[in-house]
Formats: structure tokens, C-alpha cells, sequence
């Protein structure tokens, strides 16, 4: 690092952790997190750095207004958020914490996937309600399944582990790696986890080959009807292509953590019917994009992003 400290802008909401290890780590920070976006456009010519974590939008309007900018960081792991191919032209360095909330990313799958073959949700409704039905909520063992991970980068790996706890077995598949395989998870084809799989587990970021991948067409080229779990990001998945493979029973059930819309104040009149659908489905568990939200995983996120701002500057 150079003797002048780097000035960083945090554009959004931290854990308070962060302050003091940037202020050991030789960071200066102003810490904007009600920043509107025209406050944003700005400021930014000021900075040397810049702090996200879902509020702000990077894109080409405000790089150019980066002068001075020399990396952004991203308190999570998408990077969906930020004009890539823009910040690499103008050098600036952009790095995630995705290994920070890697583990309660990968418990929240696992627990959502226990709950539905359980038939935990179902069942705790209806014995609230004086309905004991144990025939009807009988479940399915998770050991006797094949999980099929797509996208196998830190939370993939980080759920793989957990998964061959269970003695299930695991495939995994991730477009932009070689010999990946290892103890938890055998490396595999799509169309081989097409053929196989039980369950679909998704890890992939939000891009423009990923926007609406599971749609109608994915869905019907699985061999045998599978359950999903999608902790990745709502647009990956088309809601619509989702109701009609559970209406079709080609989809088993869902494990839902992100929705391709989550103002659900502001759905579409075809968002709000695939969404009442979903949360009157018994088949379906939905959790309000937190599975990597634990108390533990705010302020791991923070070691790690300030580890990164320390090798990288």
C-alpha cells in the first residue's frame, strides 16, 4: 500500500465490524450508506475506493465519473451489481467476499431441503391447525438421493461437503472450471445431472447466459421429476417455467431463497399469479434472500473483503 491512504466510499449499509478494520488496515472511509444516486454521481470523483453490498448499482454512468477509482468491493458474492466490462476497461480492480458467507449459504440449502423432503413446513402448519396426518407427511430421506450442484465456486463446494455428509451422492457441474472434482462431489456434464439428479441445486452468479436458465425447456430435458433449490438469484429462474413443472409434477418441489422479483409490492400481474401460486403450494419453501444473512457471516464477509483490500492494494 502507498503512502497516501486510500480513501474509500461505503455506499451501503455495513456491519459495524467494519470500521475498525479498515482503520487498523490504513483505510480512510466516509460511510454514506442513505447515499442516493445522484449523490453517488457526485461524490464518486473523490474516491479511490468503493464499498457495496446491495443497495447500489455500479454501472457505466457512474464509473465515468470515477476518476479516481481504483477498486470496488462487494460485501457478498454476486457481482451483478457492477458494470464489469466498463470497470475493466478503466482498471479499476473489483473483488467479492463470496468465501465469507460461503458456510451459512450452504446450511440454509441443506436445512431448506431437509424441511421439504420432511415435510417439516407442511406438517408443523396443519398440527397448529389440530391435524395429525402422519401418513400424508411422510418424507424422503436425503441419503438416498442425487444432488446435482450447478456452479461450483465457494458456495457449491461449501454445499457439496455438507451434502456427502448425508451419504447422498453429488454431481457437480460449473461451465468455467477444469478438474474440479474431489471428496464431495463427482465432476459431471449437465446432461449427465439431467439424467441422474433428484435434486438441482443452484450456485451460479446472475448473467446474461444465466437470466432465466431454468426456464420450460430446461426443466423438461431432466430424465426423472427433481426437486429444486434456488440460493443463487431470482432471475435464474423463470417463476412461470417453475408453476408449470410443479402443476406438470415434472418438479417435485422447490426450495426458494430469491425471487426473479423481490419488491413483491411491485410484481407484475404474471409475477404476483406465479408467486400465489408458490405461497399456497405445499411443495414449495420460501425464505426472503437470507441464506447467506447469518450473524456469524456479517462480520466474516468484512474480514474478507478487508483481507482482499490488503493483498490487492
Amino acid at each position: 500500500m502507498s503512502a497516501i491512504r486510500p480513501i474509500i466510499l461505503i455506499a451501503d449499509e455495513m456491519h459495524p465490524s467494519l470500521f475498525p478494520m479498515l482503520e487498523q488496515a490504513g483505510f480512510d472511509f466516509h460511510y454514506e450508506p442513505k447515499i442516493t444516486r445522484s449523490g453517488l454521481l457526485a461524490a464518486i470523483a473523490n474516491y479511490d475506493g468503493l464499498l457495496i453490498r446491495s443497495k447500489t448499482s455500479v454501472d457505466a454512468e457512474v464509473l465515468e465519473q470515477a476518476h479516481r477509482l481504483k477498486f470496488i468491493g462487494r460485501a457478498g458474492a454476486g457481482l451483478d451489481l457492477i458494470d464489469l466490462d466498463f470497470a475493466k476497461q478503466r482498471n479499476i480492480q473489483v473483488f467479492h467476499a463470496g468465501e465469507g458467507n460461503r458456510d451459512a449459504v450452504a446450511e440454509h440449502s441443506v436445512g431448506m431441503l431437509l424441511a421439504l423432503l420432511a415435510n417439516i413446513s407442511k406438517s408443523d402448519r396443519e398440527v397448529r391447525r389440530g391435524i395429525w396426518d402422519r401418513e400424508g407427511n411422510r418424507g424422503y430421506e436425503l441419503g438416498s438421493l442425487t444432488v446435482g450442484i450447478v456452479g461450483f465456486g465457494n458456495n457449491g463446494r461449501a454445499t457439496a461437503r455438507r451434502l456427502s455428509g448425508f451419504g447422498c451422492r453429488v454431481l457437480c457441474y460449473d461451465k468455467y472450471l477444469t478438474h474440479y472434482g474431489g471428496a464431495y462431489a463427482q465432476e459431471a456434464e449437465m446432461e449427465q445431472i439431467m439424467e441422474e439428479a433428484d435434486v438441482l441445486s443452484l450456485h451460479v452468479p446472475l448473467t446474461a447466459e444465466t437470466r432465466m436458465m431454468i426456464d420450460d425447456g430446461f426443466i423438461e430435458r431432466f430424465e426423472k421429476p427433481f426437486y429444486l433449490i434456488n440460493i443463487a438469484r431470482g432471475e435464474v429462474v423463470s417463476l412461470a417455467a417453475l408453476v408449470r413443472g410443479l402443476e406438470s409434477g415434472k418438479v417435485r418441489g422447490a426450495c426458494l431463497d430469491v425471487l426473479e422479483n423481490e419488491k413483491l409490492s411491485k410484481l407484475t400481474p404474471d409475477q404476483q399469479a406465479a408467486f400465489d401460486y408458490l405461497r399456497n403450494s405445499d411443495k414449495v419453501i420460501l425464505t426472503p434472500h437470507v441464506a447467506g444473512w447469518t450473524h456469524e457471516s456479517y462480520v466474516r464477509i468484512n474480514e474478507v473483503l478487508v483481507s482482499q483490500l490488503k493483498e490487492r492494494l
